[in-house]
């Protein structure tokens, strides 16, 4: 099988379709050659194109036309256009329009061939920024669980382990501390991403009404049950459910749920037959439900049904070196939700924001952080943080920890940029990027912990 890069032609004149073809060809290259834009837009789609080349004027659809088309289809697409030398006019036109370079006839067969290969290497670039992005995503969240902390980095690994398996799970965590998100990520990371995945709480419904909810009933069932109503296990057929706060179901609940997760059967309120389904059980609680068995609260059978696999998430307090990240990814957020131009934080704000306990973990967080971007003037500082947080704010730049190791802030940001600089194989300007800092503000920052 050929691996070389595709470079597709596209020329209405049949010699300089030969000239290229040749020249493309013995510089080790494929070449799709296409008589007519119409051509080349047909065999962009259909192939994998690495380069276009194209002339300008042709007939019918013309060479701009062409690059709009296939930019429409591929936003990252390199077309090098192909001008006469008393049309530059044109060229510079067609590059404002995206196109990556331009070359005059008659053309030099080497700077033909080099603006091909510097395309080219514009075309790894993109690729490794995109498997860059890939991998910091896959290294710094799933979805929105955001953090570098081992203690999040642990939770990540299984999470990995466990999505292409079709194991129950419990999610067992502090209020606020992200369960569902975790749900949702070992849903989309696995087999059954394109199937639904469908999310019940548990503790927000009455017993008569949650049985209805998740196993469906007939028409005339009860009053109100004016038709047949298709139950959450069923209508997450394919995919993944997502019980929430499990911990709060009746014992009579208990008792059926077991049989659903034993057998994988529902029986519809009203129904005198169960009925099969095809769902993961995900199940997650704040709750200490070994505790609840051993107090005769949850049912020991159903327990170890769902707790096949358990992932436990620590609360924030105990990943505080997150905490950092967290708020730039909130500021960031809320910014783009207001419309508004993103807000540095006072150097106090953080501290306060660190050493507070958070009993409502990352969402009370969210919360401290879109009340100070929108109260706040140009920076967010102290004054625009609720006043419990405010209050942890000693008065120093100390952080408080609960292991006695007492790390400052600066020795938390030291650590979040090594590791961003890590991920990207020391690229410092690729770094800059991600933190979002200028290259120069980067070098004063590695110069001043001593780490350039």
């Amino acid at each position: 099988m050929n691996t070389q890069p595709l470079i597709l032609v596209a020329e209405d004149e049949d010699l300089m379709r030969v000239i290229l073809s040749g020249l493309l060809e013995g510089a080790g290259y494929r070449v799709a050659l296409a008589a007519s834009a119409e051509e080349a837009l047909e065999k962009f789609t259909t192939e994998d194109v690495a380069v276009t080349l194209t002339d300008i004027r042709m007939a019918g659809m013309d060479g701009l036309q062409l690059l709009d088309r296939i930019k429409d289809v591929d936003a990252e697409a390199l077309v090098v256009v192909m001008t006469a030398y008393s049309s530059v006019e044109t060229a510079v036109a067609a590059l404002r329009k995206g196109a990556y370079d331009y070359v005059t006839k008659p053309f030099v067969n080497e700077d033909l061939l080099q603006s091909v290969k510097n395309a080219l290497r514009q075309r790894e670039l993109f690729r490794e920024n995109r498997a860059l992005r890939r991998e910091l995503d896959r290294r710094y969240s799933f979805a929105e669980i955001i953090g570098t902390s081992e203690a999040l980095q642990s939770v990540f690994r299984l999470v990995e382990k466990v999505a292409a398996t079709t194991t129950n799970i419990l999610i067992e965590g502090e209020s606020g501390t992200g369960k569902e998100l975790v749900a949702r990520a070992i849903h989309h990371n696995s087999p059954r991403a394109e199937r639904p995945f469908v999310a019940v709480n548990c503790g927000a419904l009455p017993e008569t009404l949650l049985e209805s909810e998740l196993f469906g009933h007939t028409k005339g069932a009860f009053t109100g049950a004016v038709a047949n109503k298709v139950g959450l296990f069923r209508a997450a057929e394919g995919g993944t459910i997502f019980l929430d706060e499990i911990g709060e179901v009746s014992p009579a609940m208990q008792v059926r749920l077991l049989r659903a997760v034993q057998e994988h059967e529902v029986t519809p309120v009203g129904a005198s037959a169960p009925v099969t389904f095809d769902a993961r059980i995900i199940c997650a609680t704040n709750r200490d439900l070994e505790r609840e068995v051993s107090e005769g609260r949850f049912r020991e059978d159903l327990y170890y049904r769902l707790n096949v696999i358990e992932i436990h998430l620590p609360p924030l307090r105990e990943r505080r070196e997150d905490i950092p990240l967290l708020v730039r990814h909130f500021i960031t957020r809320t910014a783009r939700e207001q419309g508004r131009d993103e807000k540095p934080i006072s150097r106090e704000a953080m501290t306060a924001l660190i050493n507070y306990a958070f009993p409502g973990n990352v969402r009370e967080l969210q919360n401290a952080v879109e009340r100070a971007f929108t109260l706040s003037g140009e920076e967010l500082d102290l004054d625009s943080l609720p006043p419990r947080v405010r209050d942890s704010f000693d008065g120093t730049m100390a952080v408080r920890d609960p292991d006695g190791l007492r790390p400052t802030l600066a020795e938390i940001e030291r650590r979040y940029i090594l590791e961003t600089l890590a991920a990207v194989n020391q690229d410092k300007t690729r770094a800059a990027n991600i933190l979002g800092i200028d290259l120069s503000t980067l070098y004063r920052k590695l110069k001043r912990y001593d780490a350039v």
